[in-house]
């Protein structure tokens, strides 16, 4: 085992700074508001097992079905995109057939387990050792799930007027994060 705690907090603050759960607060409360309730241990469980899965078998399913990293984060690029735009101009682009509830779509993935964060577990391998890539997905999912257990508290203590004013400002954060990825990552397609 090589646990080296450098690696695990270096690693910790890039997943932290990629899933971005404070700036997704919003999107989370609007999906409560929607649907009535967020399953947050299963959303936690479902993101942290995809991100675990992606990073022993990530590079390979995407070599499998012939595609690469970058097509990936595009992919992921015009996901965020659409989520940031409906935050700003207060539209629905995203139509569900009523969920009772929402867990694995949209939040475990692709909000919390998105293409940035696969794509971000990807470039972490290249430098880190697995296990400390482990703890850190464990510490960042730890901290989604208290985020989202407490949407709730969050949203009576921001009311309505602040939730609205918070909610267009990450929306033009996620477009800025979108236009970023998509930028970075089509000069390599080209």
């Amino acid at each position: 085992m090589n646990f080296d705690l450098k690696e695990i907090a270096t690693a910790s603050m890039v997943l932290f700074a990629v899933i971005d759960i404070l700036g997704s607060i919003p999107i989370v409360i609007s999906l409560r508001q929607k649907v009535g309730h967020i399953q947050s241990g299963k959303a936690s469980i479902v993101a942290a097992c995809l991100m675990v899965a992606f990073l022993f078998v990530g590079e390979s399913i995407l070599k499998l079905i012939g595609i690469d990293v970058n097509s990936f984060a595009v992919a992921g690029a015009f996901v965020i995109f659409f989520l940031a735009l409906e935050m700003v101009l207060g539209v629905t682009l995203f139509k569900d057939d009523e969920p009772e509830s929402a867990s694995v779509v949209p939040i475990a993935f692709p909000m919390i387990a998105g293409a940035g964060t696969l794509t971000s577990i990807l470039a972490l391998r290249a430098e880190y050792y697995v296990e400390n890539i482990i703890v850190a997905i464990i510490v960042n999912i730890i901290f989604v799930f208290a985020v989202l257990k407490s949407s709730k508290k969050i949203e009576r203590i921001l009311s309505k007027n602040g939730l609205s004013v918070i909610r267009k400002v990450f929306g033009v954060i996620l477009l800025a994060i979108s236009v970023k990825l998509f930028a970075t990552n089509i000069n390599a397609l080209l």
